[in-house]
């Protein structure tokens, strides 16, 4: 690459939360003076999250046109007929969902990409030994590039958020798989005890969440409690001091801030959680998490060095530094990737696009 030459990245995005997933990034690919683009596919994802100053390509001639050096994937596939280096950079942290065959989802390799850029110790073992078997993908442990907002300043997007209270704030998510989530089972509880005010509750869920349960927990809000609908949880998770939820990824999000978490029916507990199975037992386990007694915080601080040892906010750094070693030749593979000729089948169906020059 010629000195001083503008490096060209493209995010390709499907779902709403990965805006935030990937504007750490952006932010420092522009402070660079490099350009970024955002290329959206789906139903589910909206054009009306990107902000007025982000540029978005709408076609897959588009993309040709803008020739990115390498596209950034939080989801699990990526068209091989985009220019680029194909980079996963996750949509969350490895939370021990299992998918329908029994294998571990966040280590499902799909041929799409040429470089893994992990979050910690606990994962790159995994896909280093994974890029051995396979031999066409790098893997580099970067940290994780949403993050790097924690261990700076965060704002709040929503400013009525920052309330001034001397109360402790319980931050509830929940994921929105049927055999996974607690809304349905914890809602009295959280009903009683947020109706009794010794804590300030703040309550967001997955985005596919179903809509009764959402307006069932909207039907709570008081002086108390706030529900939020945002496409960005790190304000959120700066503001509470503990987090209520059940198997999600956000649960690790939160603990690198070295806070406690209280998990319902967690589906492999862990020592640096709270578990519990009955919901009678909600206050009880908040109330003792948030002493934040010694052995949990031991826990909790032998897991981070494990999970995302990274605090100095420069994920996004290691990250651009990886892809130039790939663009520069300085990490190579013993095999070229597949051609994964039935997914790029699918995907150029769903793109409708026929083109192969």
């Amino acid at each position: 690459m010629d000195p001083g030459a503008v490096r060209k990245y493209l995010f390709f995005i499907s779902q709403n939360y990965s805006y935030a997933i990937l504007r750490p990034l952006q932010q420092e690919i522009l402070r660079r003076g490099d350009t970024a683009a955002w290329f959206l596919w789906g139903n589910e994802v909206n054009a009306s999250y990107l902000k007025e100053d982000e540029l978005q390509l709408v076609t897959v001639d588009e993309v040709k046109a803008f020739q990115p050096d390498a596209v950034f994937v939080p989801g699990n596939t990526v068209p091989r007929f985009f220019p680029g280096v194909k980079v996963a950079v996750f949509h969350g942290f490895n939370a021990g969902k299992i998918n329908r065959r029994g294998l571990n989802d966040h280590f499902n390799i799909r041929q799409c990409f040429d470089l893994y850029c992990t979050q910690g110790p606990d994962t790159t073992q995994t896909f280093e030994k994974l890029a051995k078997q396979h031999g066409y993908f790098n893997v580099v442990e970067t940290g994780w590039p949403t993050l790097d907002p924690l261990f700076k300043s965060v704002e709040s997007e929503n400013q009525s958020l920052n309330i001034k209270s001397d109360k402790k704030t319980v931050l509830m998510c929940s994921t929105f798989s049927r055999n996974l989530t607690c809304a349905p089972h914890l809602f009295e509880q959280v009903k009683k005890l947020s109706a009794m005010g010794r804590w300030r509750w703040l309550v967001q869920f997955h985005p596919k969440m179903p809509k009764q349960i959402v307006e069932q927990y909207k039907s709570l809000e008081s002086e108390h409690l706030t529900f939020v609908e945002t496409d960005n949880v790190l304000p959120l998770l700066t503001q509470a001091d503990v987090m209520l939820c059940d198997t999600s990824s956000v649960i690790q999000m939160f603990l690198v801030q070295n806070k406690p978490v209280v998990t319902f029916n967690n589906i492999e507990p862990q020592p640096y959680m709270v578990n519990f199975t009955e919901s009678e037992l909600l206050e009880e386990k908040l109330a003792y998490a948030l002493q934040f007694p010694t052995s949990l915080q031991n826990s909790v601080s032998d897991y981070i060095e494990q999970l995302h040892p990274y605090r100095d906010g420069q994920s996004s750094t290691r990250v651009l530094e990886a892809v130039e070693q790939v663009l520069q030749g300085k990490l190579t593979t013993e095999k070229n990737k597949p051609l994964n000729l039935l997914r790029n089948f699918k995907l150029r169906k769903k793109l409708k696009y026929w083109k192969f020059s």
